[in-house]
């Protein structure tokens, strides 16, 4: 198996049970993603994909709070996938939103049978799991149209947290994969601090930029892969 395959298995290791009480215990500590959803302000008729779409929990608060725009959603666990299916079912989106089982760094338009661009590409709590964090964002970039825009929500660097907090909550993370991505943390501080806000206790950061200006700005930081 490649690392990208074993990742997959491992995700569905760990989402095989999770995910029947997922929705209902991340409430507790992903912050910041209505706060996303809220400020995307999207235009009927958008093309939007939300990467490590897990339950679907993202994408059904976005139909419903952007009427007419264009779903899809792109997740390498399996697991999630189902449960996702049946959430969009419930909710009556089976038919209105589109998902895909593949690997972030692997994104593309095409892997939906669609030749045009993304409008907005999402990433919640993701970037935090996949090995490969650069390439997704390189692949995320490389999706989106011209004008459109990237928007992510994850955890930040934790400095603002007590010190025992702080390790102990790193301890908990490590126990289910994440590892918080203080290199791109730092990075949009220094090259998108417009486009940034970082939640008390630095403890997430929640990004909404345009495609065009994020080429510019993450530039080299995103030029080679990372598993770090």
């Amino acid at each position: 198996m490649t690392v990208v395959e074993n990742h997959a298995a491992l995700l569905d290791r760990i989402y095989r049970r999770q995910r029947y009480i997922y929705d209902f215990t991340r409430k507790y500590y992903l912050f910041g993603r209505d706060r996303l959803i809220d400020q995307m302000a999207l235009k009927p008729g958008a093309r939007v994909i939300e990467v490590g779409c897990g339950t679907a929990r993202n994408l059904i608060k976005i139909a419903a709070t952007y009427p007419g725009v264009h779903l899809y959603g792109l997740d390498a666990s399996g697991e999630m996938l189902a449960s996702a299916n049946r959430a969009l079912a419930h909710a009556g989106l089976a038919a209105d939103v589109r998902l895909v089982q593949a690997y972030a760094a692997d994104l593309s338009p095409g892997l939906f049978g669609e030749t045009e661009p993304f409008d907005a590409v999402i990433f919640s709590y993701s970037l935090s799991m996949i090995p490969d964090w650069k390439q997704a964002l390189r692949a995320a970039l490389d999706a989106l149209a011209p004008f459109g825009t990237l928007h992510i929500v994850d955890f930040g660097d934790l400095q603002g947290l007590a010190r025992p907090v702080r390790a102990m909550l790193r301890r908990w993370l490590a126990l289910f994969h994440v590892v918080p991505r203080t290199e791109l943390l730092t990075t949009l501080e220094c090259a998108a601090k417009d486009q940034l806000m970082v939640l008390p206790g630095r403890y997430a950061f929640v990004l909404s930029g345009s495609a065009k200006q994020l080429r510019k700005d993450l530039g080299d930081s995103v030029a080679e892969g990372s598993q770090g």
